[in-house]
């Protein structure tokens, strides 16, 4: 089971750069399965690439330091 503030620990560690380019992420849930849903806040919420960022940012780091993390997801896709 992923620890919940080993999660928060490293979103703190990436949202500098997020608060840099106008935005930010807040931790929402951690599921079971290790899927880590995350509201992405402010200039991130509607930017084109927040795909991207989720993808290829956020969700990169966190498989890589936190064990058991297996995806990360908006927390709008958690209602679905």
């Amino acid at each position: 089971m992923v620890d919940k503030n080993d999660v928060a620990a490293v979103l703190e560690l990436i949202r500098p750069s997020l608060i840099a380019d106008g935005g930010d992420v807040t931790l929402v849930d951690v599921l079971d399965d290790g899927t880590v849903a995350v509201e992405l806040i402010g200039a991130c919420k509607g930017c084109p690439l927040s795909q991207m960022t989720l993808a290829n940012g956020i969700e990169r780091i966190l498989k890589e330091r936190v064990p058991g993390v297996t995806r990360v997801i908006p927390a709008e896709e958690m209602a679905q």
